[in-house]
């Protein structure tokens, strides 16, 4: 036995000082090789099911953990993801977040999050903190207007949910014109002629589902476009002002760009006396959670974060492990039209 064993031995015996457990450790318990069990603890396929069970079972026992650091050292990675986002408190990119932990975690990756309020130069402040981390990658919804801050990042970068022009990187996210077409299409079927649109910020994502808003009206109606944002207040403004004219211009009808816009715009509408969609009927996007517990289920389109976050996933780990070939861009999203009591002003077919 080695001086180093009968000095752990004799520590741990008196309860004194409990010294780390080594891989090696568990190797000479198990009569198995330092890389035979390295490979178990990280699930390669050519260690079978019963040396690995041993593995975790005794790696559990003696209260093994990985160190990270050394791990680090040896590979050349840090086995960390950076993920900058724009707002945990939509649920929409919480839920992206979630499930890009999920399928990180299930790779052997931690996920590093990081919340910039929509703010540029808080979110290149934070990769350039992610990057002295040395993460081994980055996904990114973008709050730039430009790609200049971005191109020049060296680290395997993923986009999703918003593009930047002219930015070559992989991109995840949902056909967002396809959005706008299909929600307005939907309160056009509804008998809705005068609809209007409460478009998000300056983003890729907003400027699309504009498109499609206009795409859907063609040249048979108006359109009515006023500036809102991303969150409730913003919506509920942009509503004010649309009502303020006493009724005259009143729409039917209203495309949000996302579900908080919605609500927001819904609740000005019930201050001012008008029913829901009686009067007005609204549509927004992001299928939120609780959004069918308001007091008027909201109709809305579902953009599938969870099948975006793991393919964002998916296609960083391309990238991390692609070398000079770029993996194969990704097709959008299609999304999907959540049909609720806000935008019913007709009896559903059956």
């Amino acid at each position: 036995m080695k001086f180093s064993d009968i000095v752990r031995l004799a520590l741990t015996s008196t309860g004194d000082v409990s010294l780390p457990v080594r891989l090696k450790d568990i190797a000479r318990d198990l009569g198995l090789s330092p890389m035979a069990v390295s490979k178990a603890l990280r699930g390669h396929k050519d260690i079978g099911q019963e040396t690995t069970r041993r593995v975790l079972q005794r790696a559990a026992e003696l209260n093994y953990r990985t160190d990270a650091v050394a791990r680090s050292l040896v590979t050349g990675r840090t086995f960390l993801i950076g993920l900058v986002i724009p707002d945990l408190m939509q649920s929409f990119f919480a839920e992206v977040a979630t499930a890009i932990e999920q399928a990180a975690g299930a790779a052997g990756y931690h996920v590093v999050i990081s919340h910039t309020g929509e703010s540029a130069q808080v979110e290149v402040a934070n990769i350039e903190l992610l990057e002295s981390r040395k993460v081994d990658g980055l996904i990114v919804a973008s709050a730039q207007r430009s790609n200049r801050r971005l191109r020049a990042i060296k680290t395997p970068l993923v986009l999703f949910d918003r593009v930047l022009p002219g930015m070559q990187s992989q991109f995840v996210g949902t056909d967002n014109r396809k959005v706008g077409l299909m929600a307005t299409q939907h309160l056009l079927e509804q008998g809705c002629r005068r609809i209007a649109h409460l478009r998000g910020p300056l983003l890729s994502t907003s400027e699309d589902r504009l498109k499609g808003y206009r795409d859907a009206l063609g040249k048979q109606h108006a359109e009515q476009v006023v500036e809102a944002g991303h969150d409730d207040a913003s919506g509920y403004a942009a509503m004010k002002a649309l009502l303020a004219d006493g009724g005259r211009l009143r729409p039917d009808g209203v495309f949000c760009f996302n579900d908080p816009v919605a609500i927001g715009a819904m609740r000005a509408c019930l201050e001012a006396g008008l029913r829901v969609p009686d009067d007005v009927a609204f549509v927004g996007v992001a299928n939120m959670r609780f959004s069918d517990w308001l007091s008027v289920p909201l109709t809305t389109i579902d953009q599938h974060t969870a099948a975006i976050g793991m393919q964002v996933t998916r296609q960083l780990l391309n990238c991390m492990t692609s070398g000079a070939k770029p993996p194969a861009p990704v097709p959008l999203m299609s999304p999907e039209l959540i049909v609720r009591a806000s935008s019913l002003r007709r009896p559903r077919a059956r």
